[in-house]
This record gives C-alpha cells, structure tokens and sequence, in this order.
C-alpha cells in the first residue's frame, strides 16, 4: 500500500470555482443571480463544517483489500443532507433515475483506473468504500468532495446541467480524496492549486482510459457537457488551452494561466487554487502529449508516482513537485524520452526544477 498521511484536517473541494459563481451572483437576472448566491451559502456552510470536523486517522483495511469496489449511492431528494437515503449499493440493479446511475458508474470508473492501471484499492489503498449523493438541495449548481463522500447537486438547468455528467467531474472529486490520503496537499497558494490540478489530471485520465482515448485523440476538457446549451463555452477548464474553456457574458472568462508569465496572485479562491492550477495542468498536457500513446501510462504514472511516494510535502509548490516529478520519471523509466518530456513540459510553462 501507498503511504498515507493522517492526522490533517480534509478540506473541503468544489469542482466550480467560487469566481463562477461570484459572477453569476451579480448577474442582472434575479433568478440567476439567487442561485448562485444558494450555492455560495451551501458551499459556505459546508467549508465551515469541514473546519471543525478533524480527520479521523486512517483504519487499516483487509491484509487483501477486495478488487472490487463498494459503492454506495444516496438521494438528498433535493434537500441538504448528507449522506440522505440509500437507493444503491454495490450488487444492486441499476434503478430508473439516471443519474443515480452515472454516480454509480463514475465510482465504478474511478475505482477501476486507479486499482487496474497503478494497484491502488480504492481512495485510502484499502478499500475505503466509495459513497455519493445525489440531487443535493434545489438546483445546487455544483459537486463537492467533503473529507468523506461525493455530493452532486442537479444544476440550475439553464447555466449548468446534472453534475454525475461528466464523468471526469465525478473522478476529479474522489481524487480530492486521493490527495487526502496521500501527500495532503495544503488547500492554499501554489500547494492548493496542485491539489486542483491533481484532481483535474486524473479526472481527465478516467474519462481518456474509460473511452479508451490516446492522447493525441482527447479533448482534454474538464466538464464537458455540463454548461447548458446557452453558455458560451465548453467546459469548465482547458488542460490544452487554459483560459479558453468558457468566455460568456453570465459566466465571464476563463481567467486560468498556461505559464507563469501569467501566474495570477490574489485572496479569493484559498489564493487562487481553480485559477493557477492551469499551469501544472497544461504541463501535463504537454507532457502526456510529447510521449503519445495512452497518457494514463507514462505519464499518469509518473504523476501519481510523485503524489503516492511519500516526499510531497503538504505545503509544496510547483517548483517541487516538478522537481519530484523528474525524481519520479528518473526512478521508474531511467535517463530517456520520460525524463526528456517531463523536464521539457515545466520549462514550457516557466517552472524550474532546479
């Protein structure tokens, strides 16, 4: 099993940053503008509830953690509880809400790529069981890890649609749990940002090993198809182009950076984790990409070789986990293309790892 770190406090992850919905909660539209304020104070609540809560030491698992997953699937029925009632367990047949399903599957993928591609058992490496709800509260637009579960909300409708969509949302969110598990990864600054890139990663490599895409063949997106029809963009976030995902005139713009060049420092946002999370993200689309082939390989190895391996410091910043980043691909693939690749992709977007 991967080393664990336990005895600090989890935190609190959303996959739509608070500057989103900051934006929506100012648009002239009342309905719009009263949503979005919902989701803030939801969010809000929750992020206070995980600051008085502490992380209870990992419980060791089975000498032989099962390679099968354990998930169990809850309704809010639109209402802010938490966990709310069962309505799916592992053996069970698939019911007729369909995203009760899509929540149901994207545990499953995620489960699947972590345990069959680098041998990890589930988020804690010991068969932590993997639990979701959905239709939290009313039209909540957004999906949250919170130290212990999944939470999906239904979306507005209109800005956004059912968050079990997509099914890297659903990874990038139990990752937030990986990370918790592993390295621990402050949730502030540059330390934060790579907790959010992190998840970004290997939420997008669960979707890329579940469609069975190489890397050349991949969007690259993550939260596609979760904007409605009227949005003017694509996804939430862009690991090809970051800062091109959404500009629309509820939303706003895009704000992440690909380089340093544009490294955005400011307050909101834990000090800008969904914003500056670009960089690590676009370093690893440039990475996955100069290898070719399937990017959970190669280079998806060499990431969760850096974040598993026990040196990550929970208050690193980029420059250090490019650092090990190298040490990883040194280790594992030797002084060749691997090492060549990665060291390329942190000077394309203006990291040093020296």
């Amino acid at each position: 099993m991967t080393p664990q770190r336990t005895g600090h406090q989890p935190v609190f992850c959303t996959v739509v940053p608070p500057h989103v919905l900051d934006k929506l909660a100012q648009a002239d539209d009342a309905a719009r503008a009263e949503l979005a304020r919902r989701t803030l104070e939801l969010d809000a609540a929750q992020r206070t509830r995980r600051r008085i809560t502490t992380l209870r030491a990992a419980v060791p698992g089975p000498a032989a953690p099962s390679d099968q997953p354990d998930r169990r699937v809850h309704d809010a029925q639109r209402r802010e509880v938490l966990p709310g009632r069962k309505v799916r367990g592992e053996t069970d047949p698939a019911t007729r809400d369909a995203t009760v399903n899509r929540a149901h599957a994207g545990l499953g993928a995620t489960f699947d790529l972590y345990l069959k591609v680098y041998g990890r058992h589930s988020i804690d490496d010991a068969g932590l069981p993997l639990i979701a709800t959905v239709h939290y509260g009313r039209e909540y637009s957004n999906a949250f890890w919170n130290g212990e579960q999944m939470v999906f909300g239904d979306g507005d409708g209109d800005l956004f649609l059912d968050f079990t969509l997509p099914v890297d949302v659903i990874g990038h969110e139990l990752t937030h749990g990986v990370v918790q598990y592993t390295a621990n990864l402050e949730y502030y600054g540059q330390s934060g940002a790579l907790n959010e890139s992190v998840a970004d990663v290997f939420g997008v490599l669960i979707k890329q090993y579940g469609l069975g895409q190489r890397a050349a063949d991949a969007d690259w997106l993550i939260g596609a198809g979760l904007l409605g029809p009227n949005v003017q963009g694509v996804a939430l976030r862009s690991m090809k182009a970051p800062g091109t995902a959404y500009d629309d005139d509820v939303l706003g713009k895009d704000p992440q950076p690909a380089t340093m060049d544009d490294y955005v420092r400011t307050n909101q946002d834990n000090g800008g984790v969904h914003i500056n999370s670009g960089i690590p993200n676009h370093a690893f689309y440039l990475f996955a990409t100069e290898l070719g082939g399937n990017a959970w390989e190669r280079a998806g190895q060499v990431w969760y070789d850096t974040l598993s391996g026990g040196e990550l410091a929970p208050d690193a910043d980029f420059s250090e986990f490019a650092r090990l980043t190298l040490s990883a691909a040194s280790a594992r693939y030797g002084e060749g293309d691997v090492l060549e690749a990665v060291t390329k992709a942190w000077s394309s977007v203006g990291v040093p790892t020296n």
